[in-house]
């Protein structure tokens, strides 16, 4: 009879292990999925309030009580090529706004010549059209969006050939473009519109913003585009 109550007694103290190993594990995993948005005092503007750094049509884009938002489907294009960096944006859409935010393209006349990070109200009813996805590539790692209305914060990192986004304080994206090996296909084994691997994709060019978009044309609303030119 001892030796059964000390059996019993050492199962229990086991599985009462486990079950605290479990948790702490869960709590660890749950820190991990969270990251902090950067402090972006001193940061530059990803476009200036006259737009004198922008490649844009005059009228496609304009800034309303500093909102930028889109006026028709041109997209907003920087003057500058940027390789490694940090850029920091909020924004906010509209019911059935279709959007997103072009990393450094190779031609911006060629729009699958960039990545794109979706930037949807909910999906464009694509694979992998879902917002904070790398279109027709990679899916967010769960779906982080506010409702319509209110402001989201994406935190994009680029750096050779990895990329990474923050969505709303979680981490979304991280992936590696090297991963990315064959023409029109990810490594999934699902395929992609893209007429080059990833992998070959420029590393450096202009960012972009892509205009009204999508059959309801609705409007997005950016602020806070601020970038950091990573060495």
């Amino acid at each position: 009879m001892n030796y059964f109550l000390t059996s019993k007694q050492s199962v229990q103290r086991t599985v009462l292990a486990l079950a605290i190993s479990l948790a702490m594990c869960a709590v660890s995993c749950t820190q991990a999925a969270s990251k902090k948005h950067p402090d972006t005092k001193g940061w530059k503007d990803l476009f200036a309030a006259d737009f004198s750094n922008a490649q844009v049509k005059p009228g496609a884009w304009v800034f309303e009580k500093g909102e930028l938002v889109a006026k028709d489907h041109s997209t907003i294009w920087t003057k500058e090529s940027y390789g490694n960096f940090i850029l920091d944006l909020e924004f906010k859409v509209a019911k059935e706004a279709n959007s997103g935010v072009f990393l450094r393209a190779g031609d911006i006349k060629k729009v699958l010549s960039a990545l794109e990070i979706q930037v949807h109200e909910n999906t464009d009813g694509t694979k992998y059209g879902m917002v904070g996805a790398i279109y027709d590539a990679k899916p967010p790692s769960k779906n982080m969006a506010k409702p319509v209305g209110q402001w989201n914060h994406f935190t994009i990192t680029c750096r050779d050939s990895k990329v990474s986004l923050i969505f709303n304080g979680e981490e979304a994206l991280n992936v590696d473009l090297n991963d990315w090996k064959e023409v029109k296909q990810n490594p999934d084994g699902t395929p992609n519109k893209f007429p080059v691997a990833l992998k070959d994709f420029a590393r450096k060019g202009p960012i972009g913003l892509q205009g009204l978009h999508g059959k309801a044309e609705a409007p997005v609303w950016y602020r806070n585009l601020k970038i950091q030119v990573l060495d």
